[in-house]
């Protein structure tokens, strides 16, 4: 698959700016690339490395594309400066957003799964993010545009959203107390033969032997950061288990690496070893249930979200109903 990373962002077709400035006497012989950096320091030398290889610099005139030019006194450089996608990430885009509760304070929103919290590499528009900033242009002044927890690009579910800097702090201050609830429905691989509720407090990481994902680590000889959750067992079918989850800490594939841990990998999730199901495409996890104080009056707020389409079908196949479930 292929990876965007933070050095080699999309570069768009349209031109933002021209700049232009004389080399200095102090600055002769300097390279091209690093002699840029005192005209567009908001820039990354790499960025700037690919405007020059793309043919959008000159030098008294003439177009050059070798970053490592050596420069003379008081010629004259010119670039033209284009976006990039991130630059461009945090934009208002038009999306018909599930909003599940709003007030001057908060919006409770019920994700969809495959939508993006956040812009970052390879999805620098379409987000959730996105949404938010044209549903409530006011959330531009509220860092990360109010969001204080994310779910996964395929996990759907509750997410609560701060709309001021007040809320945010508040609700940002609930998670770390934990006094935020967050449960969760998963569907994992295989019958479940444990307890009928188990804890699992296993730290998590990025994995040693594949970056692109986390696993439980060993605080001893691996950086990570500790993770709990109690499962609670629903119902099995020949093939698989249901299982509620109760969040302690908010780590990165939290529940799909706990799960994985106990020998139960989410149904869909490859990442870390489910096996695919007809009819699914995504990990089978779904925030289900919300409650925090509300920022301001401190009243106890509580949200529950059916699961979708999909995942109502897996109860289907097992002959079970959303409303069966002892929540």
């Amino acid at each position: 698959m292929p990876q965007d990373t933070e050095d080699e962002p999309e570069l768009l077709a349209s031109v933002a700016e021209q700049r232009s400035a004389r080399v200095q006497a102090a600055e002769h012989g300097q390279r091209l690339d690093k002699a840029l950096g005192a005209i567009a320091g908001e820039f990354s030398r790499s960025y700037l490395q690919q405007l020059i290889d793309g043919g959008a610099v000159q030098v008294n005139g003439q177009t050059v594309t070798k970053n490592a030019q050596k420069l003379k006194a008081f010629d004259l450089l010119t670039i033209d400066l284009q976006p990039t996608a991130q630059s461009q990430a945090f934009r208002p885009e038009a999306m018909d957003l599930a909003l599940v509760y709003q007030d001057e304070d908060v919006f409770v929103v019920n994700k969809p799964a495959g939508l993006v919290v956040h812009p970052a590499p390879g999805h620098w528009s379409g987000t959730l993010l996105n949404g938010l900033l044209h549903l409530d242009p006011g959330l531009a002044a509220v860092p990360r545009a109010g969001i204080v927890h994310r779910l996964d690009k395929d996990t759907s579910g509750l997410m609560v959203v701060a709309r001021n800097r007040l809320a945010m702090d508040a609700l940002v201050q609930a998670i770390a107390a934990r006094t935020m609830h967050r449960r969760y429905l998963a569907w994992g691989h295989k019958p479940w033969e444990l307890a009928r509720q188990r804890t699992v407090e296993a730290p998590i990481g990025r994995d040693p032997r594949n970056r692109l994902r986390m696993a439980v680590v060993d605080l001893a000889h691996a950086s990570g950061k500790t993770a709990k959750t109690d499962f609670f067992f629903l119902a099995n079918s020949l093939t698989a288990c249901l299982v509620r989850c109760v969040l302690h800490t908010g780590r990165t594939h939290q529940i799909r690496v706990h799960m994985a841990s106990l020998g139960h990998p989410l149904l869909g999730d490859a990442v870390y070893g489910g096996p695919p199901i007809e009819g699914l495409e995504r990990q089978a996890l779904h925030a289900y249930s919300l409650a925090f104080a509300q920022p301001k009056t401190g009243q106890l707020l509580s949200f529950e979200a059916q699961p979708p389409a999909d995942l109502q079908n897996l109860l289907a196949q097992w002959g079970l109903s959303y409303n069966d479930l002892a929540l």
